[in-house]
């Protein structure tokens, strides 16, 4: 059997890019086993800058009303909580890639939960504390935990965003076939990625056996 392989880059505080992974993942499901997405970093935010103001980003969270309201869309809230917003987008995505060290269901759940915290709940995912909290609430092993500190595992995140950038990847969601560097930029109708599917199993272009 064949299965059409993608790379897709992805932020933690993108909320363009919790659509666009709700559809991926809906996708690599209908297509039982033809579909593969290898999922990378990109960062927004990949500097810590503490102190934001709440206030305005408040105001700024009131758009992901609109992007709630997409086909697909995951639950959008305006941002509730006292704490302040996430510093930077790099713990996030620590955390996701030692989950993946535990397992590929492993790392589904936790990338689907952390954007849930994030654009639902209102938590800070740059908190290592609400970071544990996460990790533990998805059945994790609490000693596995570690794993997100591998100094590895940051070196892999900073590389994953340049490589984006050098292939023509200035923003996320972000996503290209595996025979062809060109890379596609922005959340796109289910029915787009659904004929691009069809197409490259039909013609076997950017297709592994599996």
């Amino acid at each position: 059997m064949q299965a059409v392989r993608f790379t897709a880059w992805s932020d933690y505080l993108c909320p363009w890019c919790w659509n666009a992974s709700r559809t991926l993942w809906q996708l690599v499901d209908d297509y039982e086993g033809c579909v593969q997405i290898e999922w990378r970093s990109y960062l927004l935010r990949p500097v810590e800058k503490k102190g934001r103001d709440r206030a305005k980003f408040r105001k700024y969270t009131e758009n992901w009303l609109r992007i709630g309201a997409e086909p697909g869309a995951g639950e959008f809230n305006v941002w509730a909580s006292e704490d302040e917003p996430p510093s930077h987008s790099v713990p996030a995505h620590r955390v996701a890639k030692a989950a993946a060290r535990v397992g590929p269901e492993a790392f589904r759940g936790m990338h689907h939960r952390l954007m849930g915290a994030y654009f639902t709940e209102s938590r800070d995912i740059s908190s290592e504390t609400v970071l544990q909290d996460l990790w533990v609430a998805q059945g994790l092993a609490e000693a596995d935990y570690a794993l997100s500190h591998a100094p590895e595992l940051e070196e892999q995140i900073f590389r994953e965003h340049a490589e984006a950038g050098a292939l023509g990847g200035n923003g996320v969601p972000a996503i290209k076939r595996l025979d062809n560097d060109a890379v596609i930029v922005g959340a796109h109708p289910e029915a787009l990625y659904r004929r691009w599917i069809d197409r490259s199993l039909e013609r076997g272009e950017g297709t592994v056996e599996v």
